[in-house]
């Protein structure tokens, strides 16, 4: 694999990024701009459902989204093979809009995260090159997780500022979640804001096959959610006709009524507790790690983590295994939420490589 500091030196070399003063961001911006063309000129960047193979390794992408009974689909997402150049990186990610603009937010955040994340982490990587020289190799990985923290905090503070002045879109009461994850080696990173959700299939001991959520459904009641809402005046409960669906209101108990702590856009209640700050978190992989299933909230309402888990491991050819896991949520929506508008539904199934004869969990 390539270890964090050879990726250093190599998205710098990319790029032709030089540790110079007087280097501007609008530059970096066009360099990365290039980069997405020329891998989506490759077959390398995906925006819509289907798949991409790895050039270098066994892993594979399979991706599906499928429009709802609400309107325009507002699920968007996205799948970059060779981020950033680099032969073992691949950038992922699912974008759930809302509200009246949420489709035109959900795709401007899709494009802008990849982008401005590869020029701060540029930024970090040239402050802390010096560092990385001479630290020891266990030290550089983790220094260079941490950078990618850092990286990620900045973008996602970055995007959502941009979209607060934005002519052309409204997200004074419309945003979008975000799901995205890198894979480099075997590192697994993830930032996540929202209620998207990313479960690993990962082996036994026994080889039994089982899920392991990786991420937080970052709803309003969840107790650090909401007291950080309360302490902002905002206010969590839920309506009389929706049982144990939790928002978070404005201090007068008015609109929007989101249920969700965490996006991007949302003006409306930033000044109440909602915050676009993401957990931001990594895993490093092993062999028994299989895939990982990153879908929207519509998914996960009607699937469990375990019946996903199943269904995509039991596709008989990967590249139907996105679109399996979202029929069978169709169905499932139609089954136990008959009369109630099914909500947009998108699926990304990573494979990390051929899936071994595995054993179904009980």
């Amino acid at each position: 694999m390539v270890h964090f500091p050879s990726f250093v030196n190599g998205l710098a070399r990319t790029m032709s990024i030089k540790k110079e003063k007087n280097f501007r961001k609008d530059d970096a911006r066009k360099a990365v701009e290039e980069l997405a063309k020329e891998a989506r000129k490759n077959e390398l960047l995906l925006s819509s459902s289907g798949v991409v193979k790895a050039n270098k390794d066994n892993s594979f992408v399979s991706v599906f989204t499928h429009r709802g009974q609400k309107g325009v689909n507002q699920d968007r997402l996205t799948v970059w093979e060779e981020f950033g150049c680099q032969q073992d990186m691949m950038f992922c990610g699912v974008f759930d809009g809302h509200g009246p603009w949420g489709h035109f937010v959900a795709k401007r955040v899709r494009k802008l995260i990849p982008a401005i994340l590869l020029c701060n982490w540029q930024k970090n990587l040239a402050a802390a090159s010096i560092d990385l020289d001479l630290k020891m190799e266990g030290d550089k990985n983790i220094h260079g997780l941490d950078l990618w923290k850092q990286s990620y905090i900045k973008t996602f503070a970055a995007v959502d500022q941009d979209l607060k002045p934005h002519t052309g879109i409204d997200s004074f009461q419309s945003g979008t979640t975000a799901l995205t994850i890198i894979k480099q080696g075997e590192n697994l990173i993830i930032a996540n804001v929202g209620d998207s959700r990313l479960v690993l299939a990962t082996t036994s001991e026994d080889g039994t096959l089982f899920p392991l959520q990786l991420t937080t459904d970052f709803k309003p009641n969840l107790p650090n959610e909401a007291e950080r809402i309360k302490e902002s005046k905002g206010r969590v409960f839920c309506m009389k006709d929706e049982p144990g669906v939790y928002r978070v209101w404005m201090p007068n108990g008015k609109t929007p009524g989101l249920a969700i702590s965490r996006a991007f856009g949302d003006y409306c209640m930033k000044d109440y507790g909602l915050i676009s700050v993401p957990d931001v978190t990594h895993r490093k992989l092993t062999t028994g790690d299989q895939f990982i299933i990153l879908a929207t909230d519509g998914v996960w309402d009607v699937v469990s983590n375990e019946e996903a888990v199943k269904i995509v491991c039991a596709a008989a050819h990967k590249e139907k295994a996105g679109e399996r896991l979202v029929k069978y949520a169709i169905r499932e929506w139609k089954r136990k939420r008959s009369g109630i508008a099914m909500d947009d539904m998108s699926a990304i199934c990573l494979f990390f490589h051929q899936l071994p004869h595995t054993k179904a969990f009980d």
